[in-house]
């Protein structure tokens, strides 16, 4: 059971899919809201199952006919990947019935230890990919994240490639956008690093994003650049998960698009503000070297936050320390 948000639920899928692998014999069901259902649909022996917040699983009477739905599916095992009250609810349920349970521990004290500003303990800590496969081993099963397997490229249906055209060339996606604002690179700058892509003729920069600020803001970027196309909102989630997997790179802030681009083994390059690959949230098997980082020696107390939803006076410039060569030199090396 895993619930949350996007990028959350994304960080399960290299997991799963190096359980099935390595327990081909074992079959999960996922227990997820039902717009994640997507992210799924490639890893074998796995069923998805959604969580109905509106109607029939909303409030402690909601989660026990969740849990009568689950028990009905004839379930032997609960892993809670999220542990919060509901998957507490339901986890206590299946475990007061004689069923193995487990947990993920999310490192709270460690994670507020990296973040505070006084005494700070400034060391990385396990993956959330680690976490994960640690709920798995508790529940007897062997999980090896080591020599991960990505799924083929999808195939690109006809609406994407009308979008991107025939023979797009090196395909580079940029995600600008993030939850909250201290992990978001100011736009200005963002604007000098795809104006500097665009003058490469054999990329075609993708837009990604959502909502409708954001598409607003993302026409903005892309005007009268000949090689940007912006395809937030013309797609939906499944053909975008198919545009991704054919990506040759990602460049995203510390957020979901970041983990949908890891899932498919594809290049990412983040940029961090106000948080740090050390809570845990650098891309599944992505080298540290791509986590670009806000200068520490200018702003000591990063991070601030493990999600970035943690405001410090003096700090909103943060991610300026990032040059736009430094990301436009990186993006060009590693593509």
């Amino acid at each position: 059971m895993r619930l949350s948000a996007m990028g959350d639920v994304a960080m399960t899928v290299p997991v799963l899919r190096a359980f099935v692998s390595q327990n081909p014999e074992i079959k999960i069901t996922v227990i997820s809201r039902p717009f994640f259902k997507p992210l799924f649909d490639t890893i074998p022996n796995v069923s998805f199952f959604a969580f109905d917040e509106i109607k029939r699983h909303k409030g402690f009477f909601g989660l026990l006919h969740l849990f009568q739905d689950l028990k009905a599916l004839n379930i032997d095992v609960f892993a809670d990947l999220h542990n919060v009250l509901r998957s507490k609810v339901v986890r206590t349920l299946f475990a007061l019935t004689g069923k193995r349970t487990a947990f993920v521990d999310k490192g709270r004290v460690q994670k507020a230890a990296l973040t505070r500003s006084e005494n700070k303990i400034f060391k990385p800590l396990p993956t959330m990919f680690e976490r994960h496969a640690k709920v798995f081993e508790e529940l007897g099963f062997t999980v090896d994240l080591s020599n991960p397997i990505f799924p083929p490229k999808q195939k690109l249906d006809a609406e994407i490639v009308h979008l991107i055209g025939e023979n797009p060339g090196k395909l580079i996606g940029i995600a600008p956008f993030a939850q909250y604002d201290s992990k978001v690179y100011p736009l200005d700058l963002m604007q000098e690093v795809i104006d500097k892509l665009d003058q490469n003729k054999n990329y075609k920069i993708l837009l990604f994003g959502g909502g409708k600020k954001e598409i607003e803001i993302l026409d903005l970027l892309s005007k009268g650049r000949e090689n940007v196309v912006n395809i937030a909102g013309k797609i939906n989630l499944q053909q975008e998960l198919q545009l991704i997997s054919n990506l040759d790179m990602m460049h995203s802030m510390d957020s979901a698009n970041a983990h949908l681009a890891a899932m498919f083994g594809v290049k990412v390059i983040t940029l961090w503000g106000s948080t740090h690959p050390f809570a845990g949230f650098l891309p599944f098997n992505q080298p540290f070297e791509n986590a670009l980082l806000a200068n520490r020696n200018l702003f000591p107390k990063l991070p601030t936050s493990v999600y970035g939803n943690k405001k410090v006076p003096g700090y909103e410039s943060a991610m300026r320390t990032i040059s736009v060569e430094t990301v436009v030199d990186k993006i060009n090396a590693t593509i």
